[in-house]
């Protein structure tokens, strides 16, 4: 395992590291995930194996630290995450980014291109999310002392126990900002900057999964959109060889 400082008072991002051939592969989890567990099998099998490949927490999940003073919007993880990637040694990486993982790689290819080489985005999120329909419970329904209190049981007793395994991990703070960053977006927003970016790009996404919004629009800025049978939103999870292959073509 590595790990970098990249935040306040010595906050640190720590990864798992696969040994190989340059340009490096960056994987980057979703909010509440931890992108080992997401990503290692996909990124291991035959169309993705031999490359240097990092599977980066983000601070306040899995595995890295969780700073009480850091703001956790995606713009400020994008900056912790290229710190990071400033102290591994990367540059013009080819980027994975998962749903909220996604956000920060956008941005992340926005505000440092010299890190990002090509994108992969998995059925990642591009706009700012709406708040929860009335009478729902998600996790921006609770303030953020009320979420450490009791609301994150709750939200862990309702996703499954297949997120929950790596949720559990996750810092109810961290979390809990998080969702509201995911909630305010970026600005311009993700789905604005992926437009923009000269780099190869790909957008992946579950054939069970919602249509993608605005696909045309993606297709005709250059971005190549994949449908991936049998798979929903955790495409790798759901179908890995499919993912892997396309992954694959992406970063060709």
């Amino acid at each position: 395992m590595r790990d970098a400082v990249v935040g306040p008072d010595g906050a640190r991002i720590r990864w798992v590291e696969i040994a190989g051939t340059e340009p490096a592969r960056v994987c980057v989890h979703g909010a509440g995930a931890q992108a080992a567990a997401y990503f290692t099998h996909a990124m291991t099998l035959p169309p993705l194996a031999g490359r240097r490949t990092l599977m980066v927490d983000l601070l306040g999940f899995g595995l890295s630290d969780r700073p009480a003073g850091f703001s956790y919007r995606l713009d400020d993880h994008a900056d912790a995450l290229a710190r990071a990637l400033d102290a591994a040694g990367i540059t013009g990486a080819e980027v994975i980014g998962h749903s909220m993982g996604g956000a920060v790689t956008v941005a992340l290819a926005a505000r440092r291109p010299d890190l990002v080489s090509r994108l992969v985005l998995v059925e990642a999120t591009l706009d700012p999310v709406p708040p929860p329909a009335a009478g729902s419970v998600g996790i921006t329904t609770f303030t953020e002392a009320e979420f450490a209190a009791g609301g994150m049981t709750r939200i862990l007793d309702q996703v499954g126990p297949l997120w929950a395994a790596t949720m559990r991990l996750a810092d109810p703070v961290a979390l809990h900002r998080s969702a509201f960053g995911l909630r305010a977006g970026t600005s311009p927003t993700a789905r604005e900057h992926l437009t923009a970016l000269p780099i190869p790009r790909t957008f992946l996404v579950g054939a069970l999964s919602q249509p993608l919004s605005g696909r045309s629009d993606l297709q005709a800025a250059g971005v190549r959109v994949v449908t991936i049978p049998h798979a929903g939103h955790n495409v790798m999870l759901d179908n890995p060889l499919a993912f892997a292959e396309e992954v694959a073509r992406a970063v060709v």
